[in-house]
């Protein structure tokens, strides 16, 4: 599966300048009452008020995430994606691969094309259940597993990051639709939006 097709320029020039790069996903995080800053070009849903990580489910616009496909043989296991320094490479194929949060990789910039939202808490799995045709049960669906498929009915991939958290890319263009499908099957266990900020302190606590 590729997304190559639906790949634009995110940072075209307007009268010398360089507009703000938006999520999808703003004016649903904005609704919901995120704060933002601006971060690398992007406008960003930093935080929320009462947000909690120890909530029994919650999401994550991280749609500002760096991806890249990069064409070429590589040793990873299809799968499996690999992780060092806060970049994961995803096999796509056994000569494709999406390599996530890495400004410095060289291929196809899919930044602008691929929307991401995290979902992660102890009731993640089960928000999924709710929406997606994966299997991200233990046995299915182990630590740093990478998977393509249905999510939503639209093609998309997941990404388990970590023990309870959860990377989901989709199209850019669902977005909003895809805030939603995720914010009803969460809020239904308790579950509310999160900022990048939070997710920045769980990962330093690690």
């Amino acid at each position: 599966m590729s997304f190559e097709f639906l790949a634009v320029d995110a940072a075209r020039p307007e009268g010398g300048r360089t507009p703000l790069a938006r999520s999808p996903m703003e004016r649903a995080a904005r609704a919901a009452g995120a704060r933002f800053e601006v971060r690398d070009g992007w406008n960003v849903a930093v935080a929320f008020e009462g947000e909690s990580l120890d909530a029994p489910a919650w999401w994550a616009d991280v749609s500002h995430l760096t991806k890249v496909e990069v064409r070429g043989p590589h040793e990873i296991e299809l799968g499996q994606a690999a992780s060092a320094n806060g970049v994961w490479r995803c096999p796509v194929t056994r000569d494709r691969t999406l390599v996530l949060g890495d400004r410095s990789a060289e291929g196809v910039d899919l930044t602008s094309s691929l929307a991401a939202l995290a979902v992660g808490g102890p009731q993640a799995r089960e928000v999924f259940a709710r929406f997606c045709a994966l299997d991200l049960r233990e046995r299915s669906m182990p630590l740093h597993a990478f998977r393509p498929g249905s999510v939503a009915r639209t093609p998309g991939y997941v990404l388990r990051e970590d023990e309870n958290r959860f990377l989901m890319l989709f199209g850019w263009a669902l977005g909003e639709y895809m805030w939603a499908v995720v914010a009803d099957a969460a809020g239904e266990l308790g579950g509310a939006p999160v900022g990048v900020d939070a997710l920045d302190r769980q990962v330093a606590r690690a």
